[in-house]
């Protein structure tokens, strides 16, 4: 049995010490392969008992091979994550005498001490806290990072699929350098679409790993409704009226819906808690809390409360509109049935046609079992860039030879070369960003200028965020307001945040500083955002959606009469083709290709036509173009090499400067094309757009 592979003291804590009279499927699964120091994805749904199968096995290898000083680095996409699992991983430490303690952003510098002193078995952490250290004059590496075995990474999905996760490889590079051996790599995920895939970007080459996703035994059932409401005060009524008695949990996909909603729960007397990323830490965790030890109560969030934070025991989720991939949503549903007899659930109400279409459209998906692969973006040259930086700060400068040793694993990763590097460098000494002195690289005037400021910090964050002032009642910190809440007339009105009312007092904008006082006006809050790019998939079972004429048996009454409405005012959809509606002079084609395709085709068309063209997830619209003819001959005359056409020139000057990439200072406009052109290509869409007729006002026009 797998079980009696693990050390004689573990075994004993688990079955006399937790009261564990059995492991689960993954649990057990994980024993072997982990022992053999091998690499691997762990994959369960929501509380299905990952990280133990990742700990347990590593915790036995602590005993058995006798580690000292830290042995197993613990990383998290978010602090609030950290936080909420140290309680339980310091549980399981102590019981074999082993130390865990955490550290992020919000660690003060006492801690912080201590645990340079006398590091622990465990680390808790965040890349970006990780960097930090690495490059922290106060950190011995070597002595600190020394003894690391292995690396756990919660939530791996959250990370490959962005810019973070080639930044924590990265990261891992550098430290599997300055440790002088490989650090097994451990990624814990609930379903994805692709999971050898995940390994594959995880792993280097060379090294052994698994998939391991044991089928998890379930008696829960689960009851899925998508209903239609019309209007965030309608979503507020229907919240307030069901479920009384019961704990629920609301997700919205941004903070502004939240802060709204949460406002309007209340005067309804519905006792209503709030988190999300803009809110300051004490916020959320009163919040989170509270709500953990309430009964009859909502709290609601965007997805901050989607990765596995524990908030106690949940009756209902409810889905304000629709996550934009299928394994959100099996995050959020996986927040419920896990108390013995009760189900796993989830309540969509969706506030206009769009919304009830993708969320009928992503249920249809779930029921066919199919998830999102997840695809790293390709081409990070700029966060190539980043690591150079990240390693000058580290190593206080290094010379042209010096780089490659500690980046090798990361660039077989990313799929990029030591030219690429040596480019970058090249280009970063032309703008005077590196200077070289006696062969060795630092930063030049124009690198300290733009990167120096608050000891280099800038360097250690991957993402440009958002210009947010800092909200004080007092000297309480109540969250982060972006300043277009505040402009203007703006400041005369009421401000929404943590799901109350403030009057806005003075603002400092100098300091980014906004001070508040409690009101019973109605308020409003706003934050930036871009369109969300659906995938392709998705976007064609939404064309399905509408042109099908089978009713789901999971829509309520009102969802079924809202869709059959939106279905007869889009009679004109076809299947097996994309449609041109409209006039000449503003015209609409539902190609459902999703934004990344729809953009390259508007790319493609602005270029023959000379028109102004736009694009939407599901169409694209051709403004002042004077025939239908016109319009079709130019959409069948799109080739593929004018799809996939550079969007972006290197002799543009100011379309690179607008390019949406962090670091971009440092790599050459050739480099930017690359990165953006890359990142901007959605070949099978574009093959099964081109591959369909065009219908026009009902005709075939193909």
């Amino acid at each position: 049995m797998n079980f009696d592979q693990l050390h004689p003291a573990l075994q004993h804590h688990i079955v006399n010490s937790l009261g564990w009279r059995s492991l689960r499927p993954l649990q057990a699964a994980s024993i072997d392969p982990l022992l053999a120091k091998e690499d691997a994805i762990l994959l369960a749904p929501t509380a299905g008992g990952k990280t133990e199968a990742a700990v347990f096995p590593l915790f036995s290898r602590m005993l058995s091979e006798d580690w000292q000083g830290l042995g197993i680095l613990y990383v998290c996409p978010i602090r609030a994550l950290l936080n909420n699992l140290s309680e339980r991983l310091e549980h399981y430490a102590g019981l074999i005498g082993r130390t865990v303690t955490v550290w992020h952003g919000d660690t003060t510098e006492g801690v912080r001490k201590r645990t340079r002193l006398d590091p622990p078995d465990v680390l808790l952490t965040t890349p970006e806290s990780l960097e930090a250290q690495l490059v922290s004059a106060k950190l011995d590496n070597l002595a600190f990072f020394g003894q690391v075995r292995a690396i756990v990474i919660d939530e791996v999905h959250a990370f490959a699929g962005d810019d973070r996760g080639w930044h924590l490889l990265g990261v891992l590079s550098r430290l599997e350098a300055i440790v002088g051996r490989p650090i097994q790599r451990v990624g814990c995920s609930a379903t994805v679409g692709n999971p050898h895939d995940l390994l594959t970007w995880l792993s280097p080459k060379g090294r052994r790993g698994q998939v391991l996703a044991p089928p998890a035994p379930s008696n829960a059932s689960t009851d899925v409704r998508v209903d239609f409401v019309g209007s965030l005060d309608n979503a507020a009524q229907v919240i307030s009226s069901l479920h009384r008695g019961s704990k629920r949990l609301v997700f919205c996909d941004s903070r502004a819906k939240v802060e709204d909603l949460a406002v309007r729960l209340r005067s309804r007397d519905v006792e209503t808690f709030v988190s999300h990323s803009s809110l300051s830490l004490t916020e959320r965790r009163d919040a989170e809390q509270a709500f953990a030890e309430a009964r009859d109560c909502v709290i609601v969030a965007t997805s901050t409360l989607e990765l596995g934070i524990d908030v106690g025991d949940l009756d209902h989720v409810i889905q304000i509109d629709a996550p934009s991939t299928v394994a959100s949503f099996l995050q959020r549903i996986g927040r419920t049935g896990r108390r013995a007899g009760t189900d796993r659930n989830c309540l969509f109400l969706a506030l206009t046609e769009n919304s009830l279409i993708r969320a009928t459209a992503l249920v249809s998906l779930w029921e066919q079992g199919w998830v999102e692969p997840i695809v790293p973006p390709p081409q990070p040259l700029h966060i190539l860039a980043q690591q150079l930086m990240g390693l000058l700060l580290q190593e206080h400068g290094f010379t042209r030879a010096d780089w490659r040793r500690h980046l090798e694993v990361f660039l077989q990763q990313a799929d990029l070369a030591e030219a690429d590097g040596q480019e970058i460098l090249e280009n970063m000494l032309s703008k005077s960003l590196l200077h070289e002195d006696s062969g060795r690289l630092w930063f030049g005037d124009a690198g300290e200028a733009i990167f120096g400021r608050r000891h280099f910090s800038e360097i250690l964050a991957v993402f440009t965020a958002e210009p947010l002032f800092k909200v004080l009642h007092g000297r309480r910190e109540v969250g982060h307001a972006h300043p277009m809440s505040f402009r203007g007339d703006a400041r005369t009105k009421p401000l929404a945040l943590g799901g109350r009312n403030w009057r806005i007092t003075s603002v400092d904008w100098r300091r980014s500083v906004v001070q508040v006082e409690p009101t019973d006006e109605q308020g409003r809050i706003r934050f930036m955002g871009d369109p969300v790019p659906l995938s392709f998939e998705f976007c064609r079972a939404c064309h399905t959606i509408l042109t099908n004429s089978e009713m789901p048996e999971w829509l309520t009454r009102r969802g079924r009469e809202r869709l059959q409405e939106i279905r007869d005012n889009h009679g004109f959809l076809r299947d097996g083709a994309t449609t041109l509606t409209g006039t000449p002079g503003k015209a609409t084609w539902w190609t459902f290709g999703g934004l990344v395709a729809n953009q390259q085709l508007a790319d493609g068309l602005h270029r023959s036509l000379g028109a102004t063209v736009s694009a939407t997830n599901f169409t694209v619209s051709i403004h002042d173009v004077g025939a239908w003819s016109t319009i079709t001959d130019a959409i069948r005359a799109l080739p593929d090499t004018a799809m996939n056409a550079p969007r972006v020139h290197s002799e543009d000057p100011a379309a690179v400067r607008a390019l949406p990439l962090k670091f971009r200072e440092c790599l050459g406009n050739a480099m930017l094309e690359r990165v953006h052109d890359a990142r901007t290509r959605s070949d099978a869409a574009l093959a099964w757009i081109r591959g369909q007729a065009v219908v026009v006002d009902g005709s075939d026009a193909s």
